[in-house]
């Protein structure tokens, strides 16, 4: 089971991330987004989709983020 905010590697292509997004489709190919640090030079790496299947925990310390006071989600969308 994929836990947001943990790290995780893909087995094949060996790129790191912490789960930022997981979804789950009808189809059962479930994926998850890794978001990588930024590079050495500070360069942003883009985040990337990976199936489930693909993917192995390398941390057990899962980062947190305090939305309380923007969490957005609970927000009405902007209107023009």
């Amino acid at each position: 089971m994929i836990e947001i905010g943990q790290k995780y590697k893909d087995k094949i292509t060996g790129f790191e991330g912490i789960a930022t997004g997981h979804v789950i489709y009808i189809s059962g190919c479930n994926q998850t987004l890794l978001s990588p640090p930024v590079s050495a030079t500070g360069e942003v790496i883009s985040a990337q989709w990976f199936d489930d299947q693909r993917l192995t925990q390398t941390s057990t310390e899962a980062l947190v983020l305090d939305n309380g006071s923007t969490p957005g989600c609970d927000m009405a969308a902007p209107r023009r």
